[in-house]
């Protein structure tokens, strides 16, 4: 453990007409009505839309991995209750389920009342969907569209009532799928009157103890580089090559792995050692394109609390996780007569989502009253979209001592 160091709608009658026009404005100017759509997500030729298949979607296909979803069960409570409850506002509705997946919440959202529910799904899963519609009666009601989101056919512009979407990621914007529900939104939602499902999302960064699996991380990290030694020892041996040359790049590269990476993790309520803070909140009725690419530097602060005996307390990193809520439109405007909150923080127990951990490179052996303070930013990675690196700058404080700034650059992978 490291001590403390000093330093000293319009809705036109003519949809089709309209939806050209939007269509070629986006393509033009990058915009959607009045909103600058500058993100790359979807977008591009069949090759970048093939990498981004390759990359993001094709998983999506395999019950396998939608089923870890419907196993999680406060996942799929929030989202029950969200529906079924607020069935009052999904009467005669038109309801599009962004990312159906196997169709859960377009079955939901029939058996709610809706009028109609197109329910899209880019990959093969749609398949899938069709059979478990027609399996719980309501493909009546429910018709399953194979493709992007952006392009839903026989869909009018400003049409739609409801969008319901189970769109989050890993720390909430790991995959980056809010940029088509925003692109959705602004396109097919009414512009008065329509809901999100969710309607809102908060992220929240804390301070944790975590020290067992941060360790375990350094071992691993100091045998990789071991293992590099042995290596370049026996190719000079045994083959007379010197690869010394390569040492310096191999170790950046393990170090990148082992201790820049973000790590999913299960944590105990007990593990967050100070107040959780609030990084980002999205109102995501009126969120706009440079809102949802990330967390600008953000600043955060957390006092270590007093204890019975004034013991040390171990901080091993920082964890990030998010609550999303439907409560209706903001603010105040037509709230839902049935709230509900899906939250990913440790003190609710286990959701596929888990917590991001971003482990210190040293740990930090602190005493309550010091102060951890810094800034925390998100920020997509050039090579893919949909995936994140995590920046985070600081420094402790204890009475008039300021500690080093540390600074460390995490991939979000």
């Amino acid at each position: 453990m490291e001590n403390l160091a000093p330093n000293g709608t319009s809705n036109g009658d003519n949809g089709g007409k309209y939806d050209s026009e939007i269509e070629d404005m986006t393509r033009k100017t990058g915009s959607i009505g009045s909103m600058k759509d500058d993100s790359t997500i979807m977008k591009g030729d069949a090759g970048a839309k093939a990498k981004d298949f390759a990359e993001y979607f094709c998983s999506y296909a395999y019950l396998y991995h939608q089923k870890q979803m419907l196993t999680d069960h406060r996942r799929m409570f929030a989202y029950h209750e969200a529906i079924m409850k607020n069935s009052s506002v999904f009467e005669g509705k038109t309801v599009v389920d962004v990312g159906t997946g196997t169709g859960v919440l377009a079955v939901w959202s029939a058996k709610a009342g809706a009028k109609r529910v197109v329910a899209v799904e880019y990959t093969d899963m749609a398949k899938m969907a069709r059979v478990i519609v027609a399996q719980n009666g309501v493909d009546a009601i429910v018709e399953v569209q194979q493709g992007s989101a952006e392009e839903m056919e026989e869909v009018e512009p400003g049409s739609v009532d409801i969008i319901v979407s189970e769109w989050m990621g890993y720390f909430l914007l790991r995959e980056s799928m809010l940029d088509s529900l925003v692109r959705v939104r602004e396109k097919y939602l009414k512009k008065e009157g329509g809901h999100m499902f969710p309607s809102h999302a908060t992220m929240y960064w804390a301070l944790i103890e975590d020290e067992r699996e941060r360790q375990v991380k350094e071992q691993e990290y100091q045998q990789a580089l071991e293992d590099w030694q042995t290596f370049s020892h026996q190719t000079k041996e045994f083959y007379d090559l010197d690869m010394a040359g390569l040492t310096a790049q191999y170790e950046e590269e393990q170090k990148e792995y082992y201790l820049l990476s973000s790590s999913w993790a299960e944590l105990r309520a007990e593990q967050v050692v100070a107040e959780p803070v609030v990084i980002r909140r999205l109102d995501l009725k009126s969120c706009t394109f440079e809102e949802i690419k990330g967390v600008p530097e953000t600043p955060f602060q957390f006092v270590i609390p007093p204890n019975d005996n004034n013991e040390p307390v171990y901080v091993s990193g920082f964890a990030g996780w998010f609550t999303t809520d439907f409560f209706g439109n903001a603010p105040g405007i037509e709230p839902l007569p049935h709230p509900t909150t899906l939250s990913t923080a440790p003190d609710v127990g286990y959701t596929h989502w888990g917590q991001q951990v971003f482990h210190v490179v040293v740990g930090l052996e602190l005493f309550p009253g010091d102060v951890v303070e810094g800034t925390v930013t998100l920020v997509r990675q050039v090579e893919n979209a949909r995936l994140y690196h995590v920046e985070v700058a600081f420094q402790v404080r204890r009475g008039g001592v300021t500690s080093k700034l540390v600074r460390h650059k995490y991939q979000m992978p």
